[in-house]
């Protein structure tokens, strides 16, 4: 079977940079449940390129460019992932038994959504786990 990146894909697909794209693989499929679905490493078995997704959407996470300077080099955040899920709960616990810091315990919104915070501590990449199943059961 041909790989066509292009079929079944969304037209918008957000791309995050990292140093270590095996680590940042790791780390989010622990965290937040994304499956790896394509990795691409070079010659040198560095992995540069992968793609991850959970049901039917898809991420990118990449090799950052030589010479860039990362979130936490710059004090701030940079980059932002929003998954929706059906339990924020269980995602939250995930969360924080992976060592993530939390920067919003679990609210109710009220646009019809429950929303945690959180980011790989250590780090600013910053996770935002979603879910409209616990405040629009009430």
């Amino acid at each position: 079977m041909s790989y066509n990146p292009a079929s079944g894909f969304p037209r918008i697909m957000p791309s995050l940079r990292y140093a270590d794209v095996g680590n940042a693989l790791t780390w989010l499929s622990h965290t937040f449940g994304l499956k790896e679905h394509l990795r691409w490493a070079d010659e040198n078995g560095i992995i540069r390129h992968a793609e991850m997704r959970i049901d039917t959407a898809f991420i990118e996470i990449a090799q950052a460019p030589e010479g860039s300077v990362a979130p936490k080099g710059l004090g701030q955040m940079w980059q932002s992932l929003v998954v929706l899920v059906d339990d924020v709960d269980t995602h939250y616990q995930r969360a924080k038994v992976a060592g993530a810091t939390i920067i919003a315990e679990p609210q109710d919104k009220p646009w019809g959504f429950t929303s945690v915070h959180c980011r790989r501590s250590g780090r600013a990449s910053l996770g935002v786990l979603s879910t409209s199943a616990r405040c629009c059961a009430r």
